[in-house]
């Protein structure tokens, strides 16, 4: 949603609801950990009273625990925290969990997948940035697809459940290659909203 076009937002809910798209992806920034600032609780209630289909919020915060119970009343069901931001990750994690959301570990594309190898049965999903985070409308950085597959192959190994979501970058180029390594969820921004027809742009990365 960080691309929609907040003069008429209203409009823009409506639209995701009625297109193919599964859950709404809030990007949400402080001006600390990234050098942006987006939006808060105001717009996300906004978006939460009109949306008929789950928020996923992508914590891009330094101390992201503060906040968690306060995104929960604000009607988010998927809450991701990088792990570059949390000090006691496995903690925030039990902390999202415990108020029945699902927890999500965001990795910045510096960060090796392995370092998510513990705590893998801990988690919902991985976000993994295929772009650096902060601003929409980013070129996609190829190394992504082999840290998916990296993650896939723990996955597997462990025997674990998690989802691996990806954000940036994403078009219906190269969302094929993307879930042939191993992503569940795709975000996509600019891909959908600087498009003519934003319903058909999200019905094409479906595809």
């Amino acid at each position: 949603m960080l691309s929609s076009d907040f003069g008429k937002l209203n409009e823009e809910v409506e639209m995701v609801n009625a297109s193919s798209a599964d859950w709404f992806h809030l990007d949400i920034m402080d001006g600390r950990f990234v050098p942006n600032i987006s939006y808060g609780f105001p717009v996300i209630k906004s978006i939460a009273a009109r949306a008929t289909k789950p928020l996923d919020a992508h914590l891009m915060i330094v101390e992201p625990e503060k906040y968690i119970e306060e995104f929960h009343k604000a009607g988010v069901e998927y809450l991701s925290v990088h792990y570059e931001a949390c000090i006691h990750l496995h903690r925030t994690l039990q902390q999202i969990r415990a108020l029945g959301m699902k927890a999500g570990v965001a990795l910045n594309p510096h960060t090796p997948i392995n370092l998510l190898t513990d705590l893998i049965h801990d988690m919902d999903f991985a976000l993994i940035m295929s772009v650096n985070p902060g601003f929409g409308g980013q070129q996609f950085i190829e190394n992504s697809l082999r840290k998916i597959e990296e993650l896939k192959t723990i996955i597997v190994r462990e025997n674990a459940a998690t989802l691996i979501e990806v954000d940036g970058g994403v078009t219906a180029k190269n969302a094929p290659q993307l879930y042939a390594a191993g992503a569940d969820i795709l975000v996509a921004g600019n891909a959908v909203f600087a498009t003519p027809n934003p319903t058909e742009a999200i019905a094409k990365i479906k595809e």
